[in-house]
């Protein structure tokens, strides 16, 4: 294993420890999401991760604790109505998680230098991915269940919709072998796509406030008090900032884009807009082939909230349009599945083909807390289309 990996390990073990650092002692066993695992999952989960997969699958070494391993082993996503129903007392004790953790940590720093580059990478971005699945699970805790940070969410004037066309041309979708890649992201193949038009900008709180006083159903992160919305921030509560992106479960955004007279792209017109030219060349990422760093957008761990869609035109695509990376994942109208030629990883049997069950959808771009590693033009999310949770936003097309 290199060692620029064994470094971005340490780091990232720094920023999911940051994250449980932020719980109120007592926040470990509840359960901030009802369909998925109380938050001393996640507590154990990444190190039997680890564990699991360079340890015991990749160096063959014998389990000391068979039993954590199995327990913090998978993760769930089950079926609208059919969330699991342990209790607090069914879980061990935040001692003897930590003390697993801290011997798993001491065990694999060990042996870390003969562990395949893949499959620590595998657990790096696992862990990164993590790091922003339990922010929007810390996101749906009472206030007084985590450290408060003060944090000033400025908002400045509406943002009215503005239509860029982008012409039609070929776009590059999946992974070249060569290159580090989840799964689902191989292998790569080209898709043409007819002339569109797109939005600029992310729809806006502000955009989406005239569909919910037409009757439309109200966004998940947003609050009433008193007749006046309020956005739920991280650690606060504040007046709807109108020109913030709205997050919204990807129902909603199709019943808005129908409202609006559009529709959502597709995850070939999303790869055109984002990184499409004027010639057969594509970029890296929108702004071009730099390195990712903020100065280009909200991702990264920037923030713990939304900025306006107007904030990091840095970012800009080579045909104007606005945070396609980065301050909230962008919902696709397309289906979460397979591409031609697909093959599971061997060691990790289901991570995608489980959900390749069309009642999952593909995001785009990135969100605030997403690790700048997985801002490669080839990543995909995924979720299904009533998940009110996560950090997802979305934009509108017009087919020509």
């Amino acid at each position: 294993m290199s060692a620029p990996l064994a470094e971005h390990i340490r780091d990232a073990r720094a920023q999911t420890d940051e994250l449980f650092r932020l719980l109120a002692p007592a926040a470990i066993y509840e359960r901030p999401i009802p369909d998925r695992h109380r938050l001393i999952f996640y507590l154990g989960h990444l190190e039997a991760f680890d564990w699991n997969q360079i340890c015991r699958g990749a160096l063959g070494l014998p389990s000391f604790h068979p039993e954590f391993d199995k327990l913090f082993e998978f993760g769930i996503d089950p079926e609208p109505g059919a969330a699991p129903t342990d209790q607090p007392h069914d879980w061990p004790r935040v001692a003897e998680v930590t003390a697993y953790n801290l011997e798993v940590r001491r065990r694999l720093d060990a042996v870390l230098a003969h562990a395949p580059d893949q499959i620590v990478q595998v657990a790096l971005e696992h862990r990164l991915m993590h790091a922003e699945t339990f922010a929007y699970l810390m996101h749906a805790l009472p206030y007084e269940d985590k450290a408060q940070r003060t944090k000033i969410i400025e908002t400045g004037a509406r943002v009215e919709s503005l239509m860029l066309d982008v012409p039609g041309g070929c776009v590059t979708l999946g992974q070249d072998s060569g290159r580090f890649g989840w799964d689902n992201e191989f292998i790569e193949h080209r898709a043409a796509v007819p002339d569109f038009r797109m939005a600029k900008y992310k729809v806006t709180n502000g955009e989406y406030c005239d569909f919910v006083r037409e009757g439309g159903e109200v966004p998940p992160f947003w609050t009433d008090h008193a007749g006046s919305w309020f956005y739920r921030g991280m650690f606060q509560e504040s007046p709807l900032p109108l020109d913030h992106p709205v997050y919204v479960t990807l129902d909603q955004a199709r019943a808005y884009a129908a409202w609006a007279g559009y529709s959502l792209p597709t995850e070939p017109q999303f790869h055109r807009a984002a990184y499409g030219t004027g010639t057969d060349q594509e970029r890296d990422y929108p702004w071009g082939d730099n390195t990712p760093t903020t100065q280009f957008g909200n991702f990264d761990f920037a923030a713990w909230d939304p900025v306006a869609v107007t904030a990091t035109r840095a970012g800009d695509s080579y045909f104007g349009i606005s945070q396609l990376t980065g301050n909230g994942w962008e919902w696709t109208d397309t289906a979460f599945g397979p591409f031609p030629g697909f093959q599971e990883f061997p060691f990790y049997p289901g991570y995608s083909q489980n959900f390749f069950d069309g009642k999952h959808f593909v995001l785009k771009g990135g969100s605030c807390r997403t690790a700048a590693c997985m801002l490669r033009r080839s990543f995909r999310n995924w979720f299904r289309p009533n998940y009110p949770y996560v950090y997802a936003t979305f934009r509108l097309i017009e087919n020509i």
